[in-house]
């Protein structure tokens, strides 16, 4: 109601100058298409974003087959994105030369990769622990070496559809072209999960899974900054506000300890100046 209500009221504003209505309707008259106060509040309420854990994908990505071409690239995609953060439409678009394995770090070119905003970005792999390096390593040498794959072909070859054994179109193999949108990232991503029988996360909640663990991770406002820009983002205040929301329980979490610490003597002076140094490398 709150949505629709916006939009007519957006579209008399206009209506309310334009020839031939300015006479009959004015700009008030817009202001007829308002909830209550109360009401608009309770239609801004934000819900819980639930966001997968790193020990929730690292599961996803053990349970995951690798027998085939097409298995492997599904399981290497999945740790590709937590490694980078790499939003799907990107990724959808990366080719071998973007990655480089030796210096640890994914070269967004946005003349040829589909970045947010054509932005330009350089990211360096997110110390995420686990199995995904590995994999990600082993898939690229795959390419490479087995399926002789180059610098210009695509990171994650879409699937190559073909008549199979049984006489009927499937998929056969690997093309030697990409994906031309995201939707197939995003069918592997509810294939990985529900496989693991886990709640389906889409390849966009993984950017919050990594913010979350740089709040745990950095110990300096240089560290965050570092982290925050790694992420695409040029202000510090996007991955705090945007990305970087605590769950309730990990809310309770840091309260907790809050109140058992609230026994030290920390120099409110000094706290003071960590969190404007926080702020001024925003």
């Amino acid at each position: 109601m709150h949505s629709t209500l916006q939009s007519l009221r957006s579209f008399f504003l206009w209506l309310a100058g334009q020839p031939g209505f300015r006479s009959k309707i004015s700009y008030s008259d817009a202001d007829y298409f308002n909830l209550t106060d109360k009401e608009v509040r309770i239609a801004a309420v934000e819900r819980e974003q639930l966001v997968p854990t790193i020990e929730q994908i690292n599961h996803v990505l053990a349970t995951m087959p690798a027998g085939t071409d097409i298995e492997r690239r599904n399981r290497a995609l999945i740790a590709f994105a937590l490694m980078t953060g790499a939003r799907d439409g990107a990724i959808a678009s990366l080719r071998l030369k973007h990655v480089n394995l030796e210096r640890g770090l994914l070269i967004q070119d946005p003349r040829e990769v589909r970045t947010k905003a054509s932005k330009s970005m350089t990211t360096f792999f997110f110390p995420v622990g686990g199995e995904a390096l590995a994999i990600v390593t082993e898939w690229i040498g795959h390419l490479r070496a087995t399926l002789l794959r180059g610098d210009d072909d695509p990171l994650f070859p879409a699937t190559e559809v073909g008549i199979g054994p049984d006489r009927r179109f499937g998929p056969v193999g690997l093309s030697r072209k990409g994906w031309s949108n995201a939707t197939p990232i995003r069918k592997i991503f509810a294939a990985a999960f529900s496989g693991a029988q886990l709640p389906y996360f889409n390849p966009h909640s993984f950017r919050k899974t990594l913010a979350q663990l740089g709040e745990a991770m950095c110990k300096s406002p240089e560290e965050f900054k570092a982290w925050s820009q790694n992420l695409g983002h040029e202000q510090v205040l996007t991955t705090l506000t945007s990305y970087g929301s605590l769950s309730q329980a990990k809310q309770g979490e840091v309260m907790k300890r809050l109140e058992i610490a609230s026994g030290n003597d920390d120099d409110p002076r000094a706290l003071a100046a960590r969190l404007a140094s926080l702020l001024s490398s925003a």
